[in-house]
């Protein structure tokens, strides 16, 4: 169905990766940055959970880690094989990064946690075939 010697239907999948990949790392800069403005607008419950960080360790863990969802996100429209090793990691670290948010807010917490792995999955899988529909 496709043009494109060798490229499927997957390709598009990696595009969404991309754009997820983006949007995840909107949303952990801002919530990065709300931790770090003040602890006013955002609580947390400690008791009973893990947690490594204080309020402006874990913003400043989503700074950076936004920061590298969100670059590693548009540079995966480029389909460099750096990019997609870059971005199964830096969906690894967000997957790990919400367990610690589970006894905050349990459903967000799950749910990027679920589509780090779809986006781990698209690339790992078809992430060669974005480079290949390029040419």
């Amino acid at each position: 169905m496709s043009d494109v010697k060798g490229s499927t239907g997957w390709v598009g999948w990696v595009g969404f990766a991309a754009i997820i990949l983006i949007l995840n790392g909107v949303f952990s800069l801002v919530q990065g940055f709300i931790a770090l403005v003040g602890s006013d607008y955002y609580y947390v419950v400690t008791s009973g959970s893990l947690i490594l960080f204080d309020l402006t360790g874990w913003g400043w863990w989503n700074v950076i880690l936004g920061a590298g969802l969100l670059l590693t996100g548009l540079a995966l429209f480029s389909g460099a094989g750096w990019a997609r090793v870059v971005a199964v990691i830096v969906a690894g670290l967000s997957a790990v990064g919400q367990l610690f948010l589970i006894p905050a807010q349990p459903w967000w917490s799950l749910i990027v946690i679920a589509i780090d792995v779809l986006v781990i999955y698209a690339i790992t899988v078809h992430g060669r075939e974005l480079r290949s529909s390029d040419d």
